[in-house]
């Protein structure tokens, strides 16, 4: 299993807007992408502009296919309305969440 920290600025008046075109995207891409495992999404209480979206991946190989050129068409809307800061990809090792 794979983690993709996307790091995001959304302007704190255009966050209600990302959100939504966040969640289709997200769920789209669950329902509709091999390999896609879902995601979730945190904001910074103290800098509301910082937003950070964590999807789940089962392989590298299943994120590598979706990512292409690094402009997924379906993500298309959340670059209209925010900024994506960073890509980082993370290894999961462990998760106790439950």
């Amino acid at each position: 299993m794979i983690r993709v920290v996307y790091h995001w600025k959304v302007k704190e008046e255009s966050f209600k807007s990302f959100q939504k075109a966040w969640s289709f995207t997200t769920n789209k891409i669950h329902e509709t992408i091999p390999g896609a495992l879902g995601s979730f999404m945190l904001r910074s209480p103290e800098n509301k502009t910082e937003v950070i979206t964590v999807a789940r991946w089962d392989s590298m190989e299943s994120w590598e296919s979706f990512w292409g050129y690094e402009n997924p068409e379906e993500m298309a809307d959340m670059r209209k309305i925010g900024e994506r800061v960073s890509v980082t990809v993370y290894e999961e090792i462990d998760d106790f969440t439950h």
